[in-house]
């Protein structure tokens, strides 16, 4: 039986947008408490206010690191990352360097989240490796990635972002995030000490369902409360 306690327990409560302010985190951080979820994805210089907020509660403070274009130089993602946990995040979420997988450069690729695992684990955290698969695409790409996380000891896979915007030929911009073909490749292809992460578009109770039938065990979500406020109307409380 689905238990909602579970489910709040799989969402990573994203704080990310480029317009929130100290008071959206207070907001947030509290909706995060109020429903006990696993953690809230905040951005680097709110992580010690988020520790703050969040004291008491078991909600962990995770932090995006190299966001959201990955375009950083790997030191500058080490040196994030660790100040990072320093602040006190327990969980890092970092965006790869999208380009240079695109074009094969893979020993940059896997020294890279290598680094930024390396670091991550020496101050207690752990790491979720963003492929960003708006734009990954090749199947045989993901699957490089997944066999690099797996190699290195990143503890999650994750797909998105949530600002992995394409430019269509009519000029419009689509965003896909996270797909169930996606995680289900994710969940084959990477180790059995990797957990694989949903992000971008999860934002009913369904989805969420269907992300964690096809391997997901955490999931990005701003859309927390409507989805666990229906898991309560939908299985009951706990």
């Amino acid at each position: 039986m689905t238990k909602v306690k579970d489910l709040a327990k799989m969402i990573d409560h994203s704080i990310l947008q480029p317009t929130h302010t100290d008071e959206d985190l207070k907001t947030q951080c509290a909706v995060a408490r109020k429903w006990d979820v696993a953690s809230v994805c905040v951005k680097p210089y709110a992580v010690k206010q988020a520790v703050t907020l969040l004291e008491g509660s078991d909600v962990k403070v995770g932090c995006v690191i190299g966001f959201p274009h990955g375009n950083s130089k790997t030191s500058v993602k080490v040196i994030e990352a660790k100040q990072a946990c320093l602040d006190g995040a327990k969980e890092i979420d970092m965006v790869i360097n999208i380009g240079k997988a695109l074009g094969g450069d893979w020993e940059y690729v896997e020294n890279e989240i290598k680094n930024v695992t390396d670091v991550c684990h020496q101050n207690n955290a752990i790491v979720k490796v963003i492929f960003e698969t708006d734009y990954v695409t090749a199947r045989e790409d993901k699957i490089r990635l997944c066999e690099i996380c797996t190699r290195v000891g990143a503890d999650f896979v994750k797909t998105s972002s949530g600002y992995g915007f394409v430019k269509q030929s009519d000029g419009n911009f689509n965003y896909k995030g996270a797909t169930i073909d996606d995680i289900e490749l994710m969940r084959k292809h990477s180790g059995p000490d990797v957990q694989v992460k949903c992000a971008g578009g999860v934002r009913t109770l369904d989805d969420l369902l269907k992300m964690k039938a096809a391997g997901a065990t955490r999931s990005g979500a701003t859309a927390t409360e409507t989805m666990l406020s229906e898991a309560i109307s939908r299985f009951g409380i706990d």
